[in-house]
């Protein structure tokens, strides 16, 4: 029974009604989310899944070889970063050998040898660091992709849609007194 208020009216609610709306609550949570999210979902699990989801799957291999080249540099940067922080603990470190003390640029010859290699390490900690933001930003624009696309799937393209082009006056800014300039209207518009 309902009752709410001064003027309310006593009605009586079956017990299937009510039974009915409690359940609704209960089940597996993706089966509330639209098409797109889930989508979106799936690729910020596992990156092109979302693409598999919508039926996109040319796009999954373009996905991973851009995560795998990425990926490759990442790993590369970060060997070389390493090996040339190792080199100028080595160079500090006199009772440590020094794998560069032959090198021209690098080596104990050079006065300017830590500097240089000081300026290596940092150079390959600023390519791994860009690299890391590169794989972020290609994970974010997987999951965008994937929720666009979603959306767009079930899109009308048909044939009732036509391009009209007018000529018309624009209102230009830049000019003086805020003159009109003239230019082309484009109107979309269904049939």
């Amino acid at each position: 029974m309902i009752t709410e208020g001064q003027d309310s009216v006593v009605v009586n609610v079956p017990a299937t009604v009510a039974a009915a709306d409690t359940t609704k609550e209960k089940g597996f949570f993706l089966d509330r989310w639209d098409r797109p999210a889930k989508a979106a979902f799936y690729s910020a699990i596992l990156p092109g899944l979302g693409q598999a989801y919508n039926k996109s799957y040319w796009k999954i291999p373009i996905l991973y070889a851009g995560l795998g080249t990425i990926g490759y540099f990442l790993i590369d940067h970060n060997k070389n970063y390493q090996d040339f922080r190792t080199a100028l603990i080595d160079r500090s470190n006199v009772d440590r050998t020094d794998k560069y003390i032959d090198h021209p640029i690098l080596g104990k010859n050079n006065p300017n040898g830590s500097a240089n290699l000081r300026r290596a390490r940092d150079q390959y900690r600023r390519w791994r660091d860009m690299n890391v933001l590169l794989a972020i930003g290609v994970w974010g624009l997987n999951i965008a992709e994937a929720h666009v696309h979603a959306h767009l799937k079930d899109f009308d393209i048909s044939d009732d849609l036509s391009l009209r082009v007018q000529p018309g006056l624009l209102h230009s800014p830049t000019l003086t007194n805020n003159a009109l300039t003239p230019g082309f209207t484009l109107t979309l518009y269904s049939r």
